[in-house]
Order: C-alpha cells, then structure tokens, then sequence
C-alpha cells in the first residue's frame, strides 16, 4: 500500500507544480452530486481495505477506497450498522465518497448526521504531506473537528486515506407503522411524535401516506405500536431501502427541471411550491420535482428558514448549493487556501466560484 500512497503523493506534487486540475474519485457512484467535476481522474479504488475493526470497541477503520458494501456486510455479521445510514446509490460506492458527500439516510434525525460519527481520517494535502485528525475513540478530541469538516467537502479539501466511523448495534425490534394523513396533518404528526419517548428512527410522507418506523428493544417497540395505532406494513425493510438508495418511484420522475433538496425546520408548513413531492426526517427534508424557477424555490426554502440545493438533474449553471454569505465563503477560501493552495483538488465541486 506504500507504493500506492507514493503514487498519490507523485500525481498530487506534479498536478501542484502544474496546476493542473485532480478530480479525486471512487466509485464513481455519486459522481452527478455537486457542481460538474473538472480535471483527470484520481482513482482511489486500490487504496482499499478494512484497518481495524472491533465490535466491542464500536469503530471501524478503512482505506477511502474500500467498497461500502464491504464494511456493511462486515458489520452485518456482527449485528452492527452505519447507524446514520449513508446511500450507495451503486455497488460501487466507497466509504471515501460517503465521507466526501455526507450524505445520511433516513435514519439521520433520530441518531445523527454522517460527519456526528467519523472519529477520525488521515489527509494528504496539496503539499502530499499526510496529516492525521481526530483518531479511533470519541475522547481523543485533537483533530476532531476537522475530520467533520472534512464530510461533505466533496474532497476540495485534499484526498481523505483513511477514515475511522463509530458504529452502532442493530436495534433488537424494527417494525413500520403507516397512516392516512394530508401533507399538514404528517407534519404536524410527526412533530408531535418527535417530542415524546417513542423509539423513532424513520419517517416519510408521500401522497397521503405516512410511513413511520419504530427501532430498539421489543418492548418499547411494542408498547409504541400499541399507543399509536396505525396499519403494520409488510416488506417495510425493502420499503426504506428503496427510499434511502432513491429507487422509490418517486424519484423516477423526469429530471429535466432536477430533483431539488430542501432543508428547512421540521415544523415548517407545506411550502406554497407547485410539483410534486415527499417529506422525510419528521418534516426537515423536502424533495421537490418543479417547474418552478430556482430562484423561487430558493426564497421559499430561505422565508422558512432553510436552504435548497438541487440534488441531481437540472441546470448546475445556477449553482447546486445555495451560495454562503460573505463571511462563510471568506473563511471556506481560508480553509481552501490552506489545504490546497494550488487550487487543484476537486476545483468547484461545492461552490462554482471556488
């Protein structure tokens, strides 16, 4: 592996000294994410393999190239999971792309982000200098917060080695609730719910239909049955998988105006937007499929307090995520400059003017 991280280094030092452009890559699973990618391929895919993992200890360390579907089956094994759930999208997808995109799945309210459990990760930077942050236990706090800083930066930040992500048991009992609700009544519901002891750890509302699961031990999931009623679903596993991975039929509409991402505060209002669409994690995350201008959907997702990104399709040319205020873009070119001063990694991927 030696001769792998030389080779790294090489490409990183003659793409400084040049300026030529790196797109640093896995999979390639989510390669639509973002702002288009620019420059020559930095493939990461033999840099792979699993470094340490011990059950008891609840972490897990691996390579950036090794497959996704690797650790989980790993983890399966032993009755753990990626608590947060993070998309493959493919079977290509590595744990360097779930690291760069900080996508989770619909697990994420109920027991956290992606970058809530990377303990650690090793960086080369744009100097080839391999820098270590954070380490394998959450009480090593030296270099913690820039391993978050790290998830979903898209690898503009320099290529991430090594990563190391706390893991969870698999919950004892998993059942699925589903209720007949109007968009404003789910909402509502869930945020209801939300604030009571109920072994929450999914929810999704699309066309009058409230999904809702119930994860932990039998008891809880049990009496929470009880308490709120419901119809029990059947093949409920299948069902969240299709939601986390976007195979639901959902997203399979036309994406010629794109599939839109809205963030905004779980108790928000059905938003005043035409189109079509779904709620997940107990009303903060929105998809929308619209003909509406992106300028309009953006103000309605800022007048309730959140933002837009378009997710995939669509014109890139308006920008994917919405733009920082002044303050945040200064200190993210801070950041840039200090971790790739030559610019080359991943240019513009997050922000079309960096």
């Amino acid at each position: 592996m030696n001769n792998i991280i030389e080779g790294f280094r090489e490409r990183i030092l003659n793409a400084s000294q040049n300026h030529l452009p790196l797109q640093i890559e896995g999979g390639g699973s989510k390669r639509w994410y973002g702002q288009a990618p620019q420059g020559d391929v930095l493939d990461t895919r033999a840099y792979s393999g699993i470094l340490a993992y011990e059950p008891t200890e609840l972490v897990l360390t691996a390579r950036c190239g090794t497959p996704l579907a690797e650790i989980e089956a790993l983890l399966s094994e032993n009755n753990q999971m990626l608590a947060f759930e993070p998309p493959k999208f493919s079977a290509t997808a590595t744990i360097g792309g779930m690291l760069a995109t900080g996508l989770s799945g619909p697990r994420r309210p109920y027991v956290g982000a992606a970058r809530d459990f990377i303990l650690g990760a090793t960086l080369m930077d744009g100097h080839g200098q391999v820098l270590e942050f954070g380490g394998q236990v959450m009480k090593n706090v030296a270099g913690y917060d820039v391993s978050r800083l790290l998830t979903g930066s898209m690898g503009t930040l320099g290529l991430v080695l090594n990563i190391s992500v706390k893991v969870l048991p698999r919950p004892f009992a998993e059942t699925t609730l589903v209720f007949a609700l109007s968009e404003a009544d789910a909402i509502q519901k869930m945020n209801e719910w939300a604030g009571q002891a109920l072994p929450l750890s999914g929810s999704c509302w699309h066309v009058g239909r409230l999904m809702l699961r119930l994860s932990g031990a039998e008891a809880a999931v049990r009496a929470a049955k009880q308490r709120l009623g419901g119809e029990e679903m059947q093949d409920a596993t299948s069902a969240w998988n299709d939601l986390r991975e976007q195979t639901h039929d959902f997203f399979s509409q036309d994406e010629a105006h794109g599939l839109w991402r809205l963030s905004v505060p779980s108790t928000t209002a059905p938003l005043a937007l035409t189109g079509k669409s779904m709620i997940e994690w107990g009303g903060a995350q929105r998809w929308l499929f619209s003909d509406e201008s992106p300028a309009t959907i953006r103000a309605a997702a800022q007048a309730a307090g959140g933002h837009a990104t378009l997710f995939r399709g669509g014109d890139k040319s308006i920008g994917v995520f919405t733009p920082l205020s002044a303050p945040l873009a200064k200190i993210h070119q801070r950041l840039k400059v200090a971790f790739d001063p030559s610019g080359i990694f991943n240019p513009g991927r997050l922000y079309k003017d960096f």
